[in-house]
């Protein structure tokens, strides 16, 4: 009777003595896996962000843009970056981490005293599975808003009000063969107005009014004149005076505002155009995208599952430390290059189901893997 209490009395110490000892690994794992994630967030977010404002240099030059508003306008693309970096953030990370205890022999003092390869992998994949929900609010909620505004925003500069900066007693060429003078400019009112208009090659159009006022449409904008005259060439000479005439600018792009561009449409009504497509490649793009945002989440937790499998189960091997971050990250590459692969060929639904279906087996499979005695 002794000897039994004993043994539950030991039992129960030795559970108390894991618990504690647990905690205290799961802090400083978590601390160490914390900071190393947000230092490469934040280098690699800066770093993207920078190549954007670069790319959009000639947006700020060619447009006249003021520097407040152009950062602005880079600033809404942080999201979208981030949703695509975190998983690889993630993953490095990881292997950092580990990596580094696996060289310090740190891995090998916690398996020798008991501690299995899932419970040494636990801080791990608790962020990766925080980073999983942080992803989706991302993906399905915070990139297609940021995205619209960032569109949105982007045509207004471009082409609305914002952007329309005409100087008093000045010529301004609004774009290749459509010039306008104004004598005075008041807010959005002009006065004397001359408008010359020679993009079109076998037609040229001068205008002259006396009183004319900038006004934004869905079209982009367009000049509201009054008490003018107006003078085509083309193969017949015409001329003629008018008391009103609205001229549209039409210094958009093709399709600028209204090309399909599935980042910037909610998820609800993504999800409801899926049956609405005009065509199968419009159709192909919304599958792909709902592929992203649903599935791409939790690449986080596969990267990691992955990551902490082939370092842990390799931690006790010899010359453990020159092959286990290289198996590692040739994994993660080819997983991330099936996946974008995968989700590019997406032509139906079952093409989605078939894709969801591997996505979780395969990350039931290597939990499996990474859990198993």
């Amino acid at each position: 009777m002794q000897v039994k209490t004993t043994l539950l009395f030991d039992d129960w110490t030795l559970g108390l003595y894991t618990t504690t000892i647990m905690k205290i690994l799961d802090k400083y794992f978590s601390r160490q896996l914390v900071t190393i994630f947000v230092m490469l967030l934040l280098i690699l977010t800066g770093l993207a962000w920078m190549v954007q404002i670069m790319s959009m240099m000639k947006f700020l030059l060619n447009y006249g843009i003021a520097l407040s508003n152009f950062l602005g306008l880079t600033v809404l693309m942080i999201p979208f970056i981030i949703s695509i970096i975190i998983p690889f953030v993630c993953f490095i990370s990881v292997i950092f981490v580990y990596n580094k205890m696996i060289s310090d022999n740190e891995i090998t003092v916690m398996m020798a005293s008991g501690l299995s390869p899932h419970q040494i992998a636990r801080p791990a994949l608790r962020l990766a599975g925080l980073l999983t929900l942080v992803h989706f609010l991302l993906n399905l909620w915070i990139v297609p808003a940021s995205q619209s505004y960032f569109y949105t925003t982007q045509w207004n500069l471009r082409y609305g009000l914002a952007h329309m900066k005409l100087q008093e007693s000045a010529f301004t060429q609004l774009s290749n063969g459509l010039v306008v003078y104004v004598d005075k400019v008041a807010g959005h009112d002009l006065s004397q107005v001359m408008l010359s208009d020679t993009r079109d090659k076998n037609s040229s159009i001068v205008i002259f009014a006396e009183q004319g006022k900038l006004v934004s449409t869905p079209r982009g904008l367009s000049i509201v004149m009054q008490n003018g005259s107006l003078q085509s060439n083309g193969k017949n000479m015409t001329t003629g005076t008018f008391d009103s005439f609205d001229m549209d600018l039409n210094i958009a792009d093709k399709g600028g505002d209204t090309s399909f561009k599935v980042r910037r449409i909610s998820t609800l009504n993504l999800i409801k155009s899926v049956l609405n497509a005009k065509n199968a490649k419009q159709q192909r793009l919304i599958l792909s995208e709902l592929c992203n945002r649903f599935l791409n989440p939790l690449m986080n937790l596969i990267l990691v599952a992955v990551c902490t499998l082939i370092l842990l189960r390799t931690s006790l091997l010899r010359r453990r430390a020159s092959f286990a971050p290289l198996m590692a990250v040739t994994a993660m590459a080819a997983i991330m290059s099936l996946f974008m692969s995968a989700t590019n060929m997406v032509n139906s639904f079952t093409d989605l189901f078939l894709l969801t279906m591997a996505v979780f087996g395969t990350l039931g499979l290597i939990t499996f893997a990474l859990y198993r005695r």
